[in-house]
């Protein structure tokens, strides 16, 4: 097949080192205009609309995952958050004789007993409140936004004990965290 494309080649006029390397790098459009088709110089409909499905398949797999993933670190960083403020409202109990019933009584004293990192509310997608009082308060985190930045809350008090509920408040009678 190569020594009929070469004559082809010799028939049209071109100069030789244009036809050798024309021929050799060129192969499949020297066989289109040897048999008389015209040239290829773009992809089909039919190359595009594969890709298309592959990279919306490649999509439908890994979105899901990543939001997945956003949620659970969500819920991980509000975990450490409400221990790290359960520490500090033991802290604040040894120092004061009572609880803090508001972050500000815990970020504000000189030295702070929380980071003023605190004060940003929502946290990590959760909206952190407490409740109770000086005896015996209470925490819950919620999701700013349920199903999207968490689905699980949050609960826990004076006792140190984290609960939670999926798709609803935590409350003192739910499931503790293991």
């Amino acid at each position: 097949a190569y020594h009929i494309l070469y004559s082809f080649l010799l028939q049209t006029g071109l100069n030789t080192s244009n036809r050798v390397a024309y021929f050799f790098t060129r192969k499949e459009r020297i066989f289109m205009t040897a048999t008389g088709k015209l040239n290829r110089n773009g992809f089909t409909l039919l190359e595009v609309i594969i890709v298309i499905a592959i990279i919306a398949l490649i999509a439908a797999i890994a979105i899901p995952n990543l939001l997945r993933a956003r949620i659970n670190s969500n819920e991980s960083s509000t975990i450490q958050n409400l221990r790290a403020i359960l520490s500090a409202q033991g802290a604040y109990f040894a120092a004061n004789g009572e609880f803090a019933i508001d972050m500000e009584s815990m970020t504000t004293p000189v030295p702070a007993f929380l980071s003023h990192d605190f004060l940003q509310n929502p946290l990590s997608g959760y909206q952190i409140t407490f409740g109770g009082d000086e005896i015996n308060y209470t925490l819950n985190a919620n999701p700013t936004t349920w199903y999207v930045t968490g689905i699980r809350g949050f609960y826990t008090d004076a006792s140190g004990i984290i609960r939670h509920n999926i798709g609803a408040p935590a409350n003192s009678n739910s499931p503790t965290i293991h």
